[in-house]
Formats: structure tokens, C-alpha cells, sequence
């Protein structure tokens, strides 16, 4: 045909060359949002794993605090969440794992922190602490996480309470939990009260815990007798006065057992001896 020239004898005939179509165009941008919509479905499915663990462990330490640990049935719990029974029954296994489970949550913030405050504490003082600044260290950084932290740690704080006081499983949590930084902030007092006897300062830590177990519980006690004067919940009430009056009573329960010690040494001395 004229106008059309022929191949050339012997040449590489020319490829064909296909344009791709819109339609694959789009089949490939398909696959691909298919893609990222998988990856991004994986990660939906993990973060709200994470967001049904919170949930049960929250709605978990709440009724423990408010019905105690015989109070409250797995089924409670995953009523109020929502959730089967079974669903909690396969991540904690029985009632006592999920206790465990709710109470070393945030049992070990607070341990960590106040054993990290401690320290600080006594390295700014040059190893020279005070009664009133180890016992602020210990107890101020505590009721701070109840001050600040709303509801949830609050709710924790009871349940802390109930746990203190319960002997035949109770006492085991809280030495797990709690006797390192207890032991760090007796240590402390021994130094800034180098004449107390030892076994002052442990009643002295005995006394304190007690009404700091009494604060968490949040009882409403003082409310009635104060005649609405005084706050159960008062929390930054507490901190402005506990520590000061702490550190006042081991000063003085201190200050008299040694002075009964050395009225006995004299005592003794002035004993005659029954030689002849």
C-alpha cells in the first residue's frame, strides 16, 4: 500500500507495546488498599485486645474495691464489661490470677516511684536525711498518685487497703510487692535517727502504714464524726498533715524508750552486786 513501508529485510521487528488498561490500573490499586486495609485490621484487632484487657481490669479493680475479693464472681465482671465469661476465664484462669493481675498493675508504679524519690532524697541530703523528709519522700509521693491519678487510683487505693488486711493471703501481696521500698525507707530512718532503737523505728513504720491503709479505705468515718468538717477522701489534707505528725510520734516514742533503757542501765548499776 502506498504510504506504508515495508519492514526492513532482515531487522528486528518492532515489540508491540500495550498500554496498560485503566482497568488494571485500578485492579492494582485495589490489591494494594486490600493490603494496607489487612495491615490495618491486624492492628485494629491487637489495640482493642489491649483496650478489653483495660477494660476488665479496671471494671475488675473497681468491684473489687467496692465489694471486696468474695464479693465479686468472674461473671460480674464480664457482665459489666460485656464480654463472655469464658473470655476472662482464658486470659487470667481463675479469680484469685485476675486479682493478682489488677492489684501488681499499679502496685508497681507506686513501688518504683517511691523507691525512686527515696533515692533522690537521699542523695540531695549528702547521705544526712531527716525523720520529717524520708517520711515525706515515702508518703507524699504516694497520696500524690491518688490526688492526681482520678477514680481508677483511687479505686486502687481501697483495694490496697482490703489487701493489707487480709492475713491469710494478703500479707504475702504486700510483701511481694511492697517490702523493698518499706525496708529502703526504714533505712533512711535508722540514719537520720542513729540513737532509736530498732525495733522503735519498725513500730514507728507500723503505726504509719496503719493510718495510711485507714486513708486509702476511704471508710467516711471522719466525715461523721467531724460532723462533714473533715474529708475521708481529702486526700491533699492528708498529705499537709501525715508526715509531719508521723515524724513528731518517732521522735517521741523514740525519745522514750531511750530514756527508760537508760533508767534501767542505772537501775542496774546501783543493784549491789552480792559480793561480801
Amino acid at each position: 500500500m502506498e504510504g506504508v513501508k515495508p519492514p526492513v529485510e532482515g531487522g528486528t521487528p518492532r515489540k508491540r507495546v500495550r498500554k496498560k488498561s485503566a482497568k488494571t490500573a485500578a485492579g492494582r490499586r485495589t490489591g494494594t488498599a486490600r493490603r494496607k486495609n489487612a495491615q490495618k485490621k491486624r492492628w485494629t484487632k491487637a489495640e482493642r485486645r489491649a483496650e478489653t484487657m483495660e477494660q476488665i481490669l479496671d471494671t475488675a479493680e473497681y468491684l473489687f474495691s467496692k465489694h471486696g475479693f468474695y464479693g465479686v464472681t468472674l461473671k460480674d465482671v464480664a457482665k459489666q464489661v460485656g464480654v463472655h465469661h469464658t473470655l476472662l476465664n482464658y486470659y487470667f484462669e481463675d479469680k484469685k490470677k485476675l486479682f493478682d493481675a489488677v492489684f501488681g498493675r499499679r502496685a508497681v508504679v507506686t513501688s518504683e516511684r517511691r523507691m525512686r524519690v527515696l533515692d533522690e532524697y537521699e542523695k540531695s541530703t549528702g547521705g544526712k536525711p531527716t525523720v520529717e523528709g524520708a517520711l515525706h519522700a515515702f508518703l507524699d509521693t504516694d497520696l500524690d498518685l491518688y490526688i492526681e491519678g482520678g477514680e481508677g487510683w483511687r479505686n486502687y487505693a481501697a483495694l490496697g487497703a482490703q489487701v493489707a488486711n487480709t492475713p491469710e493471703w494478703g500479707a504475702e501481696m504486700m510483701d511481694k510487692h511492697f517490702d523493698p521500698v518499706v525496708l529502703r525507707l526504714i533505712e533512711l530512718l535508722k540514719k537520720a535517727m542513729p540513737d532509736c532503737a530498732e525495733e522503735d523505728i519498725f513500730w514507728g513504720y507500723h503505726f504509719v502504714t496503719g493510718a495510711l491503709m485507714l486513708t486509702l479505705a476511704r471508710t467516711g468515718r471522719i466525715d461523721k464524726l467531724s460532723g462533714g468538717l473533715c474529708k475521708s477522701d481529702d486526700f491533699r489534707a492528708v498529705k499537709e498533715r501525715m508526715a509531719t505528725f508521723m515524724a513528731a510520734g518517732f521522735r517521741a516514742v523514740c525519745a522514750q524508750q531511750k530514756a527508760k533503757r537508760e533508767q534501767a542501765a542505772r537501775q542496774k548499776d546501783d543493784e549491789p552486786d552480792g559480793s561480801t
